[in-house]
Formats: C-alpha cells, sequence, structure tokens
C-alpha cells in the first residue's frame, strides 16, 4: 500500500514541520482522553455517645487488598450483562480502586475510636496484626431494569508474630443506583463501601480482641 505524505514534501522537510511543531507547542499526536475525576462521597457522620468507646491495646495494620486486572485500575467499571466488565466513558475515580478501598476502611477505623493504633501499608509502622484480603468486587450491575453498586470484600486478619490467620470472612453490600447519571452511580458506591467498611471494624475488633487475649481464632 502506497503511504501518504504531505504534498510538496520531502522526508526532510517533513521533519523539520515536525520538530517546529513540537517547539511551537503544537501536537502532531492524537490528544489523550479527557477523564473526570470523582472521589468517593464523605461517610455518613456517625452520632458520637456520652462515652467514648474504650480503645483496644493492640496494632493494626491495614493493607491495600489485592484486585483483579478489572477493577485494579482507576476506571470506573461496571458490568451490563453477566459475564461481561466494561468502564463508564470519560469518567475516573480520584485513585486506584484498592487504595480508595483501603482509605475508606481506615476512615471507618478511625470514626470508630477503637483501634487507636492504626496504620497502613504504606507507612510500614509495628503492628500486632494486620487486615488484608481480596477486592472481588467494586463495579455497579444491571440487572433487568435496575443497576445497583456492588462491593465485595474477602478479608483476612493475621497475626503478625505468628504469621497466622486469625479470621477470615467476605463482606458484600448492593446499593441501588438512583439515577442514570454517573454522579447517582457514584453515591451508590459510597453508601456500599460505607456498609461494608462499617462491617470490616466491628468484624475486625471483635477478632483482633478475642486472639489478643490468648482466646480461639479462626472464627467465621
Amino acid at each position: 500500500m502506497k503511504k501518504s505524505r504531505l504534498p510538496g514534501t520531502t522526508l526532510a522537510s517533513a521533519a523539520v514541520l515536525a520538530l517546529a511543531a513540537i517547539v511551537s507547542g503544537c501536537s502532531i499526536l492524537p490528544g489523550s482522553e479527557r477523564l473526570d475525576v470523582y472521589v468517593l462521597p464523605l461517610p455518613a457522620t456517625a452520632v458520637a455517645g456520652n462515652d467514648a468507646p474504650a480503645p483496644v491495646p493492640w496494632a493494626l495494620r491495614v493493607v491495600t487488598p489485592l484486585a483483579p486486572g478489572a477493577i485494579a485500575g482507576s476506571r470506573i467499571a461496571v458490568m451490563p450483562q453477566a459475564q461481561r466488565t466494561s468502564v463508564y466513558e470519560g469518567v475516573r475515580w480520584s485513585e486506584p480502586t484498592p487504595d480508595l478501598v483501603r482509605n475508606r476502611v481506615l476512615e471507618a477505623f478511625r470514626a470508630d475510636g477503637r483501634v487507636l493504633q492504626l496504620s497502613s501499608d504504606q507507612a510500614g509502622l509495628h503492628a500486632d496484626f494486620e487486615l488484608d484480603g481480596d477486592l472481588v468486587a467494586f463495579q455497579s450491575e444491571y440487572r433487568d431494569a435496575a443497576v445497583d453498586a456492588v462491593v465485595r470484600f474477602d478479608a483476612r486478619l493475621v497475626e503478625n508474630s505468628s504469621n497466622r490467620i486469625v479470621s477470615v470472612r467476605r463482606f458484600e453490600a448492593r446499593e441501588p443506583v438512583v439515577g442514570v447519571m454517573v454522579p447517582e452511580v457514584v453515591e451508590a458506591f459510597g453508601r456500599a463501601a460505607d456498609v461494608v467498611s462499617a462491617a470490616i471494624v466491628a468484624w475486625t475488633v471483635e477478632q483482633g480482641s478475642i486472639a489478643h487475649a490468648g482466646g480461639p481464632g479462626a472464627r467465621p
């Protein structure tokens, strides 16, 4: 097939024109896709009681979860049909989805107030226990005429001194999308992430306290 060339130019003059375009700030390459960036909505503020919760005497490190390729990046995933994953065009999360979930769980622990010695895997600080797991789902799913934001997390609580798994549990939440626009999808993701995070906090505090006291571990 004959290659096209700019009319009236030689290879040398074409190179000069390309260099001039770069120097002048113009680009002869295709433009990158413009993406609107979304953050998870702020979690609902818990109503504080009269007494502050008693802090636990152990330290916890929250680890960034593993995730399959479809949800490991920063694009907002959607399953329009069973066994088919896509992304919403022109939008993305403010950070990769596993980081988004880790930070949401950290926020939930801070709001709960019982685990004061709290860190993430980014800090590399000492901790008695480590919370890690697999982010199995973080996408919207179409079911008939309805759309749900789905968050599914397989959690593991590990005792660092023995490298022993104390307990494992799956957490899942489905929140309906009220509307048809992307901001309404994001709102549903926020609610689902709050439900999962609150359940993870309650389970971790219970299982960590049992293990720290020398009780039986590996309870579901």
